[in-house]
């Protein structure tokens, strides 16, 4: 694992395969579901269900094109979340609701359970790192980026002028359920700070301290994991 790869939208206008999803930045959307946002879609049935045992088991399959190094990095992602987490991810019997994690074209997911498969894209090219691989993980459990945040505009300022005119929608703020956790810099599920960028400079300005340093989460942040557990009743 490259520990500086930070977890980055897909910029790149990927051919999608026709059985691939419609892909916002990282996140799948398909016409029943693409209101879909974070948090506040778990009202709505998103979340994966509790047990009677308080643990939240999400069923899983990894297609057979991985190699043994990168199934690793993806092992390793999934278990990650068993020692901060009630949320269990457990190798799929016979569910019916599951994630099936697969190369296809760039890093994407959808946001919180959709019921039957759904797709967890890590393409072999560019996704296979640890925080890539809990990023949208994080995503499948229910999660948005830290940057469309509801109080996004009191800690970034995005720099519009500089985002490429197609990925705008990318920084549409979401009236998300922020859980008591503050705006985290260090979250895994910010973008850095030249994401979408269609000149090289900044798209994201981090405000009063220009200078503060952020989208370099190398794993899941204390917020990731407390929003987690709160969201879950962990």
């Amino acid at each position: 694992m490259n520990s500086a790869r930070v977890s980055c939208p897909d910029v790149s206008d990927s051919v999608r395969g026709p059985d691939e999803p419609k892909v916002i930045g990282d996140i799948a959307v398909d016409d029943e579901n693409s209101e879909r946002n974070a948090d506040p879609c778990t009202s709505q049935g998103c979340k994966w269900p509790k047990s009677t045992n308080g643990l939240v088991y999400v069923p899983y399959v990894i297609a057979n094109h991985f190699t043994s190094r990168e199934l690793q990095v993806i092992q390793r992602g999934l278990d990650s979340f068993s020692s901060v987490s009630c949320i269990r991810f457990t190798q799929r019997s016979n569910q019916r609701d599951y994630i099936s994690i697969e190369a296809r074209s760039g890093c994407y997911s959808y946001v919180g359970r959709r019921g039957n498969g759904q797709t967890v894209s890590l393409d072999r090219n560019g996704c296979i790192y640890h925080n890539t691989v809990q990023h949208e993980l994080l995503h499948a459990l229910g999660f948005n980026h830290e940057q469309c945040r509801s109080d996004r505009d009191n800690h970034i300022r995005v720099v519009w002028e500089n985002i490429v005119d197609s990925y705008k929608y990318a920084f549409d703020k979401i009236n998300t359920l922020n859980q008591g956790t503050p705006y985290d810099y260090n979250s895994v599920m910010q973008y850095h700070r030249t994401a979408f960028s269609k000149n090289g400079q900044a798209t994201m300005v981090p405000i009063p301290n220009s200078n503060v340093s952020f989208g370099q989460g190398t794993q899941m942040s204390q917020n990731d994991i407390a929003r987690l557990n709160r969201l879950y009743g962990c």
